[in-house]
């Protein structure tokens, strides 16, 4: 008999009812389950001695009269959710409590089964009857009071109110329409199912409450919809498909093509039904979201701003912060926690926390001590990037609805932190990337820097030997003091811009004229290209050439762009760079071309990626670099396609206003 399915069933209630009160005993709700795990297992091996047991009629009697005192036990596990009540704390549940104790009398009064009643013929009493309608009446009380509660509720306890309502409200209208089923047909089978669906709907609805993830009843009714519908569709696919291709194969290949076949009608029917039953799609629309902020944005702290409004409308929620590690500990949004304190550990340990999973699990130190930090600073959830370690944390606080976040919910939210890392990551490279490169040009413009600070410095010393002699002549003192003053300011002028590339800093878009950026620019490139024999041309044409972007990052990447003419032209017999603007609908063009031997085929496909460079010096980081401070200000950089005879032709378009 150990393997009859009423015992298991007997065995696997007492079983979870231990693990609950193991997992948490301090927590009301567990004990009651445990109490009530108890009472489901007394239920089911009363209804096992009913259908073996010679003397079945009295076991029926007692399985029936512990089954009526299953709603009183429902209404105090509400209560126990409701944090109203403790289980011993009759004055909620009383009338239920008294109605079930009649219903149990009731059943062992010949009103209930006659005495005449044998196996053979049953015979069942007006009591029965009322026992029924009694029975039922009790969980329709208890449902509708059940969801008036849950209506009036915003928290964590609304979702376990669902889960209730929607499991044992279920499992126990299940197994009243099975007894009045077998009544009917006086099928035995129906009886041996109530087992079987007792331990499926008090597990689940067990697990659903009990465990560290909390889950949403919705969410939970419509995945087993999706789920049974797609199960039947693709049942009734692969039925049609057998019983049509069975008319041309044999048997047994007809099968086989029928399983194959469904398999792909599965999986391309299961997004469908995803989609009708309405399940994650907010979470793919912010999926979609996150990965389009990070291809538009590149700097760190432009980054982590749009993620930030991504996670607070995602949340609804209006404090949403991403926590990073520095110096030892996280901070961000007000924030502060250290990197080697009770907290952090624990959160590193666990990688997501919410209030309720805390309050469900029984807590060490560092938990406490993570729990009390969440409940002071009223945040919903938190979730560490990663496998490892504490690099990247984001931290959503209680949504507006004070609603908890489920556990599909969390799962959502630690893809979009596995984005935000790799997002924010790829930037600070970027960023690394980009001072790099700055610093490298600030080396090439050492030697042209030099030699354009020393003319002036020529002439102011030449100038100062002369004024021992001249200093009586007015006409002298003038053009001395004139010239003084515009070479000192041109020497200031050279270092400032040199000082303005080598200096790291955010760029941010503001509207400016392009001309004099892209003359400033030619000065610090012209020396270089004297010295060399190459051409500067230049034909601004672009009227106006007022644009939208950052200064110093329009400079850096007409230097970069400038630096790599220089350097194609140097080995031709025809040495000239040409720059020039245009006004394109709504933008400004500058082209820089080149008299070299244009781009090689192998490298245009992958040309604005990094490390692609046909030079013997440097990393093929420029073209890169400029793409990535171009995209961050809304402008773009494109190449010509090849043309015999023609070197290169990059073409930078900068909008003329503010995206």
């Amino acid at each position: 008999m150990i393997f009859n399915p009423a015992v298991l069933a007997a065995l696997a209630a007492v079983a979870l009812g231990a693990f609950a009160l193991w997992a948490n005993p301090t927590r009301m709700i567990n004990r009651v389950f445990f109490a009530g795990s108890l009472h489901v297992a007394a239920w089911l091996l009363c209804l096992e001695l009913a259908l073996l047991s010679p003397d079945g009629v009295f076991w029926l009697r007692m399985a029936c009269a512990v089954g009526a005192l299953l709603p009183a036990y429902l209404w105090v596990l509400k209560d126990s959710v409701l944090r109203t009540a403790g289980f011993w704390h009759i004055r909620r549940w009383w009338p239920a409590g008294l109605a079930g104790a009649a219903l149990a009398a009731i059943c062992f009064t010949d009103w209930f089964i006659p005495a005449h009643s044998t196996p053979e013929l049953r015979i069942r009493g007006w009591g029965f009857h009322a026992y029924t309608a009694g029975v039922v009446a009790l969980y329709l009380v208890l449902f509708v009071q059940t969801l008036r509660q849950a209506r009036a509720t915003t928290d964590v306890r609304r979702l376990e109110l669902q889960v209730l309502l929607l499991g044992g409200c279920a499992a126990c209208c299940t197994v009243i329409a099975l007894m009045i089923a077998n009544a009917i047909t006086h099928n035995p089978g129906f009886i041996y199912l109530q087992p079987v669906v007792v331990l499926i709907f008090y597990g689940g609805t067990s697990w659903a409450m009990l465990t560290a993830r909390v889950f949403d009843a919705r969410h939970m009714l419509f995945l087993g919809l999706q789920k049974l519908f797609l199960a039947v569709a693709v049942a009734l696919f692969i039925w049609s498909a057998n019983e049509l291709l069975a008319m041309i194969v044999p048997q047994p290949l007809a099968f086989l093509i029928a399983v194959g076949l469904g398999l792909w009608f599965a999986a391309e029917a299961g997004p469908w039904f995803q989609h009708v039953f309405d399940l994650n799609l907010r979470g793919e629309d912010t999926r979609r979201a996150a990965f389009e902020a990070a291809r538009r944005e590149s700097r760190p702290e432009r980054l982590e701003e749009a993620f930030v409004l991504l996670l607070k409308s995602w949340a609804k929620s209006g404090r949403a912060m991403i926590l990073t590690a520095t110096e030892g500990r996280l901070r961000g949004g007000g924030l502060d926690l250290p990197l080697d304190g009770p907290a952090a550990r624990a959160l590193a340990h666990l990688r997501w926390v919410t209030p309720e999973r805390m309050a469900r699990q029984k807590l060490d130190a560092a938990e406490l001590e993570l729990q009390a930090f969440m409940e002071r600073e009223q945040l919903g959830v938190m979730v560490a990037c990663g496998s490892q370690g504490l690099n990247v944390v984001l931290v959503v606080g209680v949504p507006e609805t004070r609603r908890p976040f489920t556990y599909p919910q969390v799962a959502q939210l630690v893809e979009l932190a596995a984005i935000v890392e790799s997002a924010l990551e790829r930037s600070h490279y970027s960023v690394k990337a980009q001072h790099a490169e700055q610093l490298a040009t600030v080396g090439l413009l050492g030697a042209s820097l030099a030699h354009e600070i020393r003319n002036p410095l020529v002439t102011i010393k030449t100038f100062v030997q002369l004024l021992p002699h001249h200093h009586q002549d007015p006409a002298f003192r003038d053009k001395f003091f004139r010239l003084i003053g515009d070479e000192v300011a041109r020497i200031d002028r050279l270092t400032e811009q040199l000082l303005d590339l080598a200096t790291p800093r955010a760029y941010v878009a503001g509207e400016l004229e392009l001309h004099p950026v892209i003359s400033a620019s030619l000065e610090l490139v012209s020396a270089k290209a004297a010295d060399r024999h190459i051409r500067l041309i230049t034909d601004l044409q672009a009227s106006p050439d007022v644009v939208h972007t950052d200064a110093t990052a329009a400079k850096q990447v007409f230097l970069n762009l400038c630096f790599n003419a220089l350097q194609a032209v140097e080995e031709q017999e025809e040495r000239w760079v040409k720059v020039s603007t245009r006004n394109i609908n709504g933008w400004v063009e500058v082209a820089v071309e080149d008299s070299g031997r244009g781009i090689a085929p192998e490298i245009r496909p992958r040309l604005f990626q990094p490390f692609q460079s046909t030079k013997s010096t440097g990393f093929g980081l420029g073209l890169a670099i400029c793409s990535d401070i171009l995209a961050g200000l809304h402008a773009t950089i494109t190449a010509d396609p090849p043309v015999p005879g023609r070197g290169a032709t990059f073409r930078v378009k900068f909008p003329c206003q503010a995206s």
